[in-house]
C-alpha cells in the first residue's frame, strides 16, 4: 500500500480483499453474498485511523464452515501472510490474516447462523484529512 493512503483508497482495498476471500469459497456452497456498502473508523494510534466494514456469505445448507475456513487459511500462508488460528466464543474456527500493512487485517470463521461465513476486516492505517470527524459511517 502506497503512503498517504485515503480513507477512500483504504475502504476500496479492504472490500476488494473481502471479495477477494469470498471468491476462495466454493461456488456451488456460496448462496449470497451480502458485502457491507459502509463501515466505521477505528483509531489505529493518535493520528491515524483505519476503516472497519464486514462481508456475511450464506453457504448452502449442509456446508461444512470449518474445511472451508481451513482452505482460506492455507491459501494465505502459501501466499505468505501472517495467519493465526483461534476458536472463538462459540468454539467455531476462526482465523485472523494480517498483511503487512499496519492496521490491516481480516478475521474469517463461522457467522451468527449455522449457514454463514463471517469476514470482518480493517484497512490499513490512514491519516485523516484535517476537519474530518471520524464518527458515523464511512
Amino acid at each position: 500500500m502506497k503512503a498517504g493512503l485515503t480513507w477512500q483508497e483504504a475502504k476500496a482495498h479492504t472490500q476488494a480483499m473481502e471479495l477477494e476471500i469470498t471468491a476462495l469459497i466454493p461456488k456451488d456452497a456460496a448462496v449470497s453474498i451480502d458485502q457491507k456498502m459502509k463501515g466505521v473508523l477505528l483509531s489505529c494510534n493518535k493520528t491515524q485511523h483505519n476503516w472497519n466494514g464486514s462481508t456475511t456469505v450464506m453457504v448452502a445448507e449442509g456446508t461444512k464452515i470449518d474445511p472451508i475456513v481451513k482452505d482460506i487459511e492455507a491459501h494465505n500462508r502459501a501466499n505468505g501472510l501472517k495467519v493465526s488460528v483461534d476458536m472463538d466464543i462459540d468454539e467455531k474456527l476462526l482465523i485472523q490474516i494480517d498483511p503487512p500493512a499496519p492496521g490491516e487485517s481480516y478475521l474469517v470463521g463461522g457467522g451468527v447462523k449455522p449457514n454463514e461465513i463471517w469476514i470482518d476486516s480493517g484497512s490499513p492505517c490512514f491519516t485523516l484529512p484535517e476537519g474530518i470527524y471520524p464518527g458515523g459511517d464511512f
